[in-house]
């Protein structure tokens, strides 16, 4: 007899106790060697104090357990309130989101029977870093942050994904012809790592192109690698495509731990209606047996789920005259599923028994940071400045640069407007001065850039200070290993 697994359960807010209680009467009836141990998480928690959703209690279990099933939360509006989800997951170094999302075509109505796409999402990083601040009365700030291991360890997640559930090509999306640093890094490291794949076919795509194609043509795609943020959207996207985000689960994979949930949220509008689909956390406790090593009761589970929505026993987000027999409720649905536990699907594709699919991906090797030459060569000063005059506020800065540093431009949201600048450009009061050494270089590793001593820069910064220039923020200009590490301004 198999010993039980130790796992944490979140029953979570809106629908979640309903759908998680449906999910373990479930896998009880299946089989499942489990040993839950319960935790609260969410709306109650925030409402308690405390600002993160989760209490401190709540981590020893996850410690412990490693393995956390959870369902949908609700985080308050306003307050201050962080995302639970983004907290899991940065806390306990969930680095990969996972989100595969199969057509259940004919069983449930879809215009895009052949899709079979996995969407692996970088889980850490990105705009849900959450950094933001409000630097004027008129702009806000969030910091989007990528890092090359952060990228190197998701990429190399992606592929090995491919390779070991025998998918033959990976796809990467961003937007690096705008923003050519950081989703520029995303797509050079997929290229490097790529290399050593070649037995995977690879390409990238524009995400704004690529999600068109995917919502059009999901079938050209098979294994979809990309920054967290689009991969949020496009999960969402591809999972509505098979016929309702109720039906897609999801697992977050670290080196240390795993959750597992489904992809929709709380949906408070029908909590305690009996209504609610379960499919998207059960399909998560799929992907968590599989991680357990459960295989063959994640099959019971899997090929039951797929027989009941066979028979047309559907809830009401996907229920259809056309394909469905009969609505039915959460629990009436759960019943169905465990009535059928045993059984194999006729026209869907079953889960093969004792073999559902090969584990997660293997962690990535230890990254190897490497050394580089970082060389001061300006800095950004961002100004709160409520004047429309680009040239006025040109001026007032050229009068107190000084000797070693200059003036060479003024954007405003990222737009350059001084010097010579355009008439129609909408200016708000936030305005990015940057300056660089007064006598450029001609020649060495950059041309156009000299070094810059950091005393210098603080000087600058009193000088315009002492001339009551609001300074809201600096970000320092460097060169790395002589390349430019900075982004030019629109129109410099």
């Amino acid at each position: 007899m198999q010993p039980k697994a130790r796992i944490t359960v979140a029953a979570g807010d809106g629908i979640g106790p309903e759908i998680m209680t449906q999910t373990l009467r479930i896998l009880e009836a299946a089989g499942a060697a489990l040993e839950p141990e319960f935790i609260e998480v969410g709306e109650q928690v925030y409402q308690a104090g405390h600002a993160s959703g989760i209490a401190p209690e709540a981590w020893e279990s996850l410690r412990q357990t490693r393995v956390l099933l959870k369902a949908p939360i609700t985080t308050p509006l306003g307050g201050g309130y962080k995302s639970l989800n983004v907290t899991l997951r940065k806390t306990l170094g969930l680095y990969a989101n996972v989100r595969p999302c199969r057509s259940l075509f004919p069983a449930v109505a879809t215009r895009h029977p052949n899709l079979d796409v996995v969407i692996i999402r970088e889980n850490e990083e990105d705009l849900y870093a959450g950094i933001e601040h409000q630097q004027t009365p008129e702009v806000i700030q969030c910091l989007k942050l990528v890092s090359r291991p952060g990228c190197e360890k998701i990429v190399r997640y992606a592929f090995e994904y491919a390779r070991r559930h025998g998918r033959r090509r990976v796809t990467c999306m961003t937007k690096d012809n705008i923003m050519k640093l950081t989703d520029g890094l995303f797509h050079r490291v997929f290229m490097e790592i790529g290399q050593e794949y070649p037995d995977i076919v690879q390409d990238h795509q524009i995400i704004d192109i690529g999600t068109a194609r995917l919502a059009d043509t999901p079938e050209r795609y098979d294994v979809v690698v990309t920054l967290n943020l689009y991969g949020d959207i496009l999960s969402d996207v591809v999972a509505q495509l098979t016929g309702s985000v109720g039906l897609a689960g999801s697992s977050n994979i670290g080196d240390q731990g795993a959750l597992f949930e489904a992809i929709h949220g709380s949906a408070p509008d029908i909590a305690g209606q009996n209504v609610a689909n379960p499919s998207g956390l059960l399909q998560a406790a799929v992907l968590m047996l599989i991680h357990l090593g459960q295989n063959e009761v994640a099959a019971r589970v899997h090929n039951a789920w797929l027989c009941a929505l066979e028979d047309g026993l559907h809830t009401a987000d996907i229920y259809r005259p056309e394909t469905s027999t009969a609505k039915v409720t959460t629990v009436g649905f759960a019943d169905a599923v465990i009535e059928r536990l045993g059984r194999q699907p006729q026209r869907l594709t079953p889960m093969p028994a004792g073999a559902a699919a090969l584990p997660p991906a293997a962690p990535a090797p230890l990254y190897q940071r490497a050394s580089a030459v970082q060389q001061l060569v300006g800095t950004d000063i961002f100004v709160r400045w409520e004047g429309n005059e680009p040239g006025q506020l040109g001026q007032q800065l050229e009068a107190v640069a000084g000797p070693l540093l200059k003036l060479k431009l003024i954007t405003n949201r990222g737009v350059k407007v001084y010097p010579d600048g355009h008439p129609e450009t909408f200016c708000t009061d936030h305005w990015r001065c940057r300056f660089v050494a007064a006598a450029a270089s001609t020649s060495g590793e950059k041309p156009g850039y000299s070094p810059v001593r950091f005393a210098d820069v603080l000087a600058l910064q009193q000088r315009l200070a002492a001339d009551n220039v609001f300074i809201i923020k600096t970000e320092n200009l460097y060169l790395l290993d002589g390349e430019r590490a900075f982004s030019l301004g629109q129109g410099e």
